[in-house]
């Protein structure tokens, strides 16, 4: 069993700046997919940005250029730098994980980020 906890949402102003952690713990097996979706209500969740094991992050086009997403294999955690923060932005944060080998996925609880003046 995989347990995927994240910090760092919050409320911020339009333009400005958050960064949100994750910390996988458990039985982590490689290769894997970790990332970023997020949801706001009445929506589907989407894709914000992931990597796979070794690979470089793929992103949303709606977030290409402001956001960053960062990975450390060793430690198991997953970050995304948010930068020029719109109020579309808006949504709870979920961290993902992907098991390659035997098809599992995790979630994280979800973290609020509200960009709003």
């Amino acid at each position: 069993q995989v347990q995927l906890v994240e910090s760092g949402g919050g409320l911020v102003q339009p333009g400005g700046s958050l960064r949100l952690s994750c910390a996988a713990s458990g039985i982590i097996s490689s290769p894997n997919i970790m990332g970023w979706y997020r949801q706001v209500p009445g929506k589907q969740r989407e894709l914000v940005a992931s990597a796979s094991t070794g690979s470089s992050p793929n992103y949303a086009d709606s977030v290409k250029g402001r956001f960053t997403m960062s990975r450390d294999n060793a430690k198991n955690t997953v970050a995304l730098q948010m930068n020029s923060l719109k109020p579309e932005d808006t949504a709870v944060y979920y961290c993902h994980m992907a098991n390659l080998v035997n098809g599992r996925i995790y979630w994280g609880q979800g973290t609020q980020v509200t960009v709003s003046s």
